[in-house]
């Protein structure tokens, strides 16, 4: 088994799809290749474009001008979210917010999070601290905290479902079920509720969040909204399956659960790259290529105990000091220097001191990132994958 492509991307997390969505809009033939579900299935499924002030696009004027939005400028940053709510609607699970004003949203443990762009099943999540808030749990679910949430907002109350099953995964199943789901909003009806908002743990639904959420918001004629629990999270999983999903309908293929056993390079280029598999091995071939395989959680990254290597092309890392100095005494205090590990890049996304002339990067594995420092996440997923398509498309 093999195949020629435009563009070969290496990782299907979110910078990865979101370079090969648009590319496989604009008609190329685009190979998205990953060794299994990325890190954003763990995530609040909330899009951080910089958690820092109220003004997200304010805040990533004053980075560092290496800091990948500074590569790719801040204009271009602004269209890749726009592109990225317009995707979004495409799917069906359409995100709310925008990038100039970010907004609170609960979390499972009672404290607000500082994000930009929502799902819309969290659309009404900020709350005033005397608005009345009524929260659902389910039995026996341990991924959400209520009396967490209640004791930070004395104008609340709780009430507890039986949902059958206690995970998350398997109630937001239960959802999909329309016997279940006029179950559950009856007893609901029957609750009686002060006026206000009624929350949720994330779990209304997996493929027909929008339509469960809607169904729910129509019964009761009050606003609800969904509360991320720990990871996994239902609404990560939503985000990816939905962008996943989108680039398969627009002709995409998918290489799902393999890794990369060799590279094939040639006069500067790299012609095409070999999957491990059991039987006859898969041989994929492009004219360009994009690595897209993320930091240290994704495995893009590998530290040693005294290097940092980049796992696919061996590219020069640029490591940030001696190890000794790669995290803070105090390890929740947000600014470790390990996070500014990472591949080098130019203005058009290719990596620095690198032969190869046809291979781009994006998203975390991009050095001088510094995710949690600037709680930009999702948002500097979205703008270089994004930039990396626009790249691309260019040179084909």
């Amino acid at each position: 088994m093999s195949g020629t492509y435009d563009v070969v991307i290496i990782g299907g997390g979110m910078s990865g799809l979101m370079a090969a969505i648009p590319l496989a809009e604009k008609g190329r033939s685009v190979a998205v290749i990953s060794k299994g579900d990325p890190v954003c299935c763990l995530s609040t499924g909330c899009v951080d474009l910089c958690s820092k002030g109220d003004d997200p696009i304010g805040g990533i004027e004053s980075f560092p001008d290496h800091h990948p939005y500074r590569l790719v400028g801040v204009e271009k940053v602004k269209e890749s979210f726009d592109i990225f709510q317009k995707i979004m609607i495409e799917t069906g699970l359409p995100y709310i917010g925008d990038c100039h004003a970010n907004r609170k949203i609960l979390t499972p443990f009672g404290t607000s999070k500082t994000t930009c762009l929502v799902p819309k099943t969290m659309k009404s999540a900020s709350c005033d601290p005397d608005e009345y808030i009524h929260v659902i749990s389910f039995n026996g679910l341990k991924d959400f905290y209520p009396s967490y949430i209640t004791s930070g907002h004395v104008n609340s109350g709780c009430s507890i479902f039986d949902a059958g099953v206690s995970s998350t995964s398997a109630i937001a199943e239960r959802f999909e079920e329309e016997d279940f789901l006029q179950e559950f909003v009856s007893w609901l009806a029957n609750l009686a509720l002060p006026e206000g908002k009624i929350a949720f743990p994330a779990v209304l639904g997996i493929r027909s969040a929008m339509a469960i959420f809607n169904a729910i918001t129509e019964y009761l004629g009050r606003d609800i909204f969904e509360i991320p629990t720990i990871p996994p999270s239902i609404p990560g999983e939503r985000l990816f399956s939905s962008l996943k999903n989108l680039f398969l309908e627009k002709g995409g293929s998918l290489y799902w659960g393999k890794e990369i056993a060799s590279v094939e390079k040639l006069n500067g280029r790299i012609e095409a790259v070999t999957l491990s598999n059991r039987g006859r091995s898969t041989r994929v071939q492009g004219t360009l290529f994009i690595l897209a395989t993320g930091s240290f959680v994704s495995g893009g990254l590998y530290a040693s105990m005294d290097d940092v290597r980049e796992t696919v092309f061996n590219l020069e890392t640029y490591l940030p000091g001696e190890r000794e100095n790669w995290f803070n005494e105090d390890f929740f205090i947000p600014g470790h220097t390990i996070e500014k590990a990472g591949i080098r890049v130019d203005s058009t996304l290719r990596p620095l001191d690198s032969e190869f002339s046809n291979l781009f990067v994006c998203g975390s594995i991009l050095a001088f990132t510094e995710v949690m420092k600037y709680g930009c996440g999702h948002g500097t997923a979205i703008a270089t994958g994004v930039a990396a398509a626009n790249i691309c498309e260019e040179l084909l």
